[in-house]
């Protein structure tokens, strides 16, 4: 915080930092409309915000939200600066959303981190520990794994055999790594999350199924993050990778030997079969299936729902199923609204022609 913004906070009577809305919009380089000494101790959305909080106006549908709202301070673009409402400041900044990504951690500090091995975690004897590094209670550290600076293992996370588990990196409660998993630095696996196991991969027989031996490895690469009961398998004979950057929500299935690519985004419930390749920089709406063998080409989006069959082409934005050019899909479905009424007038018709041919 700058010196003009420090002069702008006062401190609370348990020594918290209260920030004033002068201090804000010096923060985000903003303008300031409206009382410059609101006190802010919190953030709220727009509809249960109160007059010590601050909110956020970043699109048209929550004007109505604004107009009511009893928040102390709200960050809001332009194009809203004469919109309805009465906070006792606003402050305008060209993007509302990075202004409060920047302004949160005054008030929402990260968790305390402690450092050391907690009596009930069970910790093979060969397992390298880096500085730091916090493992809670009832985690289990299989043989031979490697743990770099300050990681975190939450209390009953299990890191398999021969696993290796970047700096910085944080295992949440119940989260899994099987054996010979590989994390880069600051990954982070949500509680429940199952990383590195054996794939869905079987071969008929006459005399049932048998399953084929999974070899290949699960990697992460640096600041991923895999969501809660989500499961990323380890590949059959090639490597299972997600690329650095890439952020995947909770319930997701990655199979093996899926390849996804650098700053990825993955929503909830997405599925992704066996052998596919996600490239760099693709978007993934929730529910979205993608088929097995398939390349989805990058900077590419792929709506909620999208059922893909087929590859998909760099940077562009398919939906439906079969998933088509977002476009394409769009005239379609219009096309399918106005059938009915098609349909209708023809089903008159030939109703008083058949009338017409008894009557004859």
């Amino acid at each position: 915080m700058s010196p003009e913004a420090s002069r702008s906070a006062v401190s609370g009577g348990d020594g918290q930092t209260l920030v004033t809305a002068a201090a804000i919009a010096d923060m985000v380089n903003g303008e300031l409309i409206g009382r410059s000494d609101v006190i802010v101790r919190g953030v709220a959305a727009l509809d249960r915000a109160e007059s010590d909080q601050l909110s956020l106006l970043s699109h048209a549908r929550y004007s109505a939200w604004f107009r009511d709202t009893r928040a102390g301070v709200v960050l809001m673009g332009e194009d809203f600066r004469e919109t309805a409402g009465s906070p006792a400041a606003r402050v305008i900044v060209a993007r509302p959303m990075e202004a409060l990504l920047s302004v949160l951690p005054h008030f929402h500090r990260p968790a305390n981190r402690p450092v050391g091995v907690h009596a009930t975690a069970v910790v093979a004897d060969d397992v390298v520990l880096g500085a730091d590094v916090c493992i809670e209670p009832y985690a289990v550290i299989g043989r031979g794994a490697v743990l770099g600076d300050r990681v975190w293992i939450g209390a009953h996370a299990v890191v398999g055999e021969g696993s290796v588990i970047g700096s910085d990196s944080r295992l949440h409660s119940h989260a899994v790594c099987y054996p010979v998993v590989e994390l880069g630095e600051r990954v982070t696996l949500h509680a429940g999350a199952r990383v590195g196991r054996e794939g869905f991969g079987w071969v008929p027989r006459k005399d049932g199924v048998t399953r084929i031996p999974h070899v290949g490895r699960c990697v992460l690469g640096n600041d991923v993050e895999i969501g809660a009961n989500s499961c990323v398998d380890r590949g059959s004979i090639d490597d299972t990778i997600i690329g650095a950057g890439t952020k995947v929500d909770s319930l997701v299935q990655i199979a093996h030997n899926v390849r996804v690519g650098r700053a990825c985004m993955i929503a909830s419930q997405v599925g992704i079969a066996g052998s596919t390749r996600v490239e760099d920089g693709v978007q993934l709406g929730g529910q979205v299936g993608l088929a097995g063998h398939l390349v989805v080409g990058a900077g590419s989006t792929l709506a909620a729902q999208a059922g893909v069959v087929g590859n998909v082409p760099a940077g562009e934005t398919w939906s439906g199923y079969p998933a088509r050019p977002h476009r394409e899909q769009l005239r379609s479905s219009a096309a399918l609204h106005k059938l009915a009424s098609l349909i209708r007038p023809l089903e008159r018709l030939l109703a008083q022609q058949a009338h017409e041919t008894e009557t004859k």
